[in-house]
């Protein structure tokens, strides 16, 4: 694996991941309690044998930063490293913000021009999936493709949110179609289940193929593509190119795997967690994720009623308390009586310490949860100051609104953004 260079695309704005995103670049959005997002494909790049590995992103992106240089660092005689490739302008022709994916890499291209690179596997920094990259390189070289693209075998209906790929009996990609909404376009591009079945995976009705967003690539076919092309974007431009001239195979893959592209998406995946037997199990003996070492105590309860959730580092929770179907990140401050249902609370990047100067009553709560507070269905991000008797639940069903400063509803959930302060007695109202 010594001669594959990875590069993780971090994502453009994050919008539809707004507010999570307000403040920093969406790979480095929390994950779990203690992760974040970036940790799942650096970690599936590990325990792959996998460490070169250059991370691009444009946007907000100095906790990323720091928490890839805090985080991933390999011996002195590896050669590894994790370096972050933010966008910027140097002295050459139209380096400025990435225009798309393929735009990306481009802007980025020296550092795939090494002569030890053989290969180019790309990524996404927003996708929940454990997999062994050295198999899909494996069905790369015994094709002989240009190009291999991850796929995972999905039904008719959610073939409608993907873009889907028509292959022919030996794995050949031969046509792709971009979240193909009517029965007409999905019979273009379905295929016999069989022919999942006899790849190893039960096909269980399943009968389209959609791309994960994990490509590899020649390296030198891919220069090719970055040099004599003006493409932007791999999905869009690169691959319909690609189908008619080159070998691009296909690389089944029938693990979990989760798009964290929005609020819900977020919402659901870190919920699916905390269930007894999870879609996603954290903990694996061969393939751990990894993430940053803190060295913070073990988390305290005083009587409270804890559920079915996950519960973090550094964290306090008060006598009463009801924890249920929850994630609880690192350093929660939870009070007494405080009921939190199907809710995920960032927690703090710090733990306050008392200041006499530092105003203080019921319009300037500390860092955490106040006494007898309800919390259900929302997420509530880091820093956060809420007060006592304060109710974060969205009982009007709102599916998106209340663009307030300290929570905005998106996708029918309340997120109460970094840093917000909700006094004493707040209640979520339209």
């Amino acid at each position: 694996m010594k001669n594959v260079t990875t590069l993780v695309l971090g994502g453009g704005r994050g919008s539809r991941l707004y507010p999570l995103t307000k403040v920093r670049a969406k790979p480095a959005v929390p994950l779990a309690g203690k992760y974040r997002l970036i940790d799942i494909p650096l970690s599936n790049c590990i325990n792959s044998g996998l460490n070169r590995v250059y991370v691009l992103t444009q946007f907000l992106s100095v906790s990323l930063h720091r928490h890839i240089r805090l985080t991933y660092r390999f011996d002195n005689f590896s050669g590894g490293f994790v370096e972050l490739l933010a966008a910027q302008q140097t002295a050459d022709a139209g380096t400025d913000w990435y225009q798309g994916t393929a735009d990306a890499v481009r802007k980025n291209i020296r550092y795939i021009e090494q002569p030890d690179t053989e290969y180019v596997l790309i990524l996404s920094g927003d996708q929940l999936y454990r997999m062994d990259y050295r198999d899909m390189l494996a069905t790369h070289r015994q094709a002989g493709a240009q190009v291999t693209i991850g796929a995972i075998p999905v039904t008719r209906q959610a073939a409608r949110a993907f873009g889907i790929m028509r292959i022919d009996p030996a794995g050949r990609v031969g046509g792709f179609l971009e979240k193909p909404q009517t029965d007409e376009e999905i019979d273009m591009v379905r295929l016999d289940p069989a022919w999942i079945d006899r790849h190893g995976i039960a096909s269980g009705g399943r009968e389209c193929l959609a791309s994960m967003g994990i490509y590899i690539f020649n390296r030198d076919f891919l220069l090719e593509v970055l040099k004599k092309t003006t493409y932007q974007d791999f999905g869009k431009e690169v691959f319909p190119a690609a189908f008619r001239s080159r070998h691009v195979q296909v690389h089944l893959f029938d693990g979990y795997w989760e798009d964290i592209g929005t609020i819900r998406a977020f919402y659901e995946a870190n919920l699916a967690l905390a269930q007894p037997d999870p879609p996603f199990h954290l903990v694996s003996p061969t393939a751990p994720v990894y993430s940053r070492a803190r060295y913070l105590p073990p988390s305290s309860f005083e009587g409270a009623q804890i559920k079915g959730s996950l519960i973090a580092d550094g964290c306090h929770i008060g006598k009463g308390a009801v924890i249920e179907n929850s994630v609880l990140g690192l350093r929660c401050l939870i009070g007494e009586n405080v009921t939190i249902r199907n809710s995920i609370v960032m927690g703090g990047d710090y733990y306050e310490e008392p200041d006499a100067a530092r105003p203080c009553g019921p319009s300037h709560p500390a860092i955490g949860i106040g006494d007898g507070s309800v919390i259900e269905g929302a997420i509530v991000d880091k820093n956060c100051r809420i007060g006592n008797n304060v109710r974060v639940v969205n009982e009007q069903g709102i599916e998106n609104g209340q663009d307030a400063p300290d929570c905005v509803i998106r996708d029918g959930i309340p997120v109460v953004v970094k840093d917000a302060k909700l006094p004493d007695g707040w209640t979520l109202r339209q």
